[in-house]
């Protein structure tokens, strides 16, 4: 019996040692791409320039905005954001010697931590929809914040995309807040800001997280 005692108790603190990130947020397919990262994520940047695509001509998108926690007002350092989006076919591109999720996700992707700000920032090119215009462009975006496992946000979206129409705009779930944007025409680019809230409407999460 004392045997089993001691068992026990070794067990409680190896768990709290290296600790277990709390599970939230439901289904996530994809989402474990986030561990993908060919950088450590203490080592990352809040800024990230996207792999560049075939924009002959065209203006890049400049995106950026605060990761705030679930009071709405704290600044979130240390978050990991992760993107992906088609290029202006609407498929996400390949190069041929993806590994892992990058051989659905394709190379336009990329990780950033956000600064003791809570800040962050992506220079990219729109993305088009899906050939078969079944949904509007987007960006897909997952978190993963201190303590807690990845998961899903909204995805970024354009206020002037067609294809966005009122019926998907009900339907959106606004996980993170709303992620769509509005981008202003500044000469040399199109610029745009999304504010992130940790926890908005995402379930499970911790009240006092």
């Amino acid at each position: 019996m004392k045997n089993q005692w001691v068992a026990l108790i070794l067990i409680v603190i190896t768990l709290k040692a290296f600790g277990q990130d709390k599970i939230v947020g439901g289904p996530c397919e994809g989402c474990e791409a986030i561990h993908e990262s060919p950088v450590p994520f203490s080592k990352l940047d809040s800024f990230l320039k996207m792999p560049a695509a075939s924009r002959e001509g065209k203006k890049p998108l400049d995106i950026n905005g605060i990761v705030y926690k679930a009071d709405g007002k704290t600044p979130a350092p240390g978050v990991i954001l992760y993107i992906y989006h088609t290029d202006e076919t609407g498929h996400y591109p390949k190069k041929g010697n993806e590994t892992g999720w990058g051989k659905r996700h394709g190379y336009l992707r990329g990780w950033m931590r956000t600064n003791e700000k809570g800040e962050y920032k992506f220079v990219t090119w729109r993305p088009a929809p899906y050939p078969d215009h079944s949904e509007p462009a987007h960006v897909h975006v997952t978190v993963k914040e201190p303590g807690l496992n990845e998961y899903y946000i909204d995805e970024y979206l354009f206020d002037d995309d067609p294809l966005l129409t009122s019926e998907k705009r009900q339907k959106l779930e606004n996980r993170g807040g709303s992620g769509i944007l509005k981008l202003k025409d500044v000469g040399t680019m199109f610029k745009a800001e999304r504010l992130i809230y940790l926890g908005k409407n995402i379930p499970n999460y911790p009240a006092n997280h």
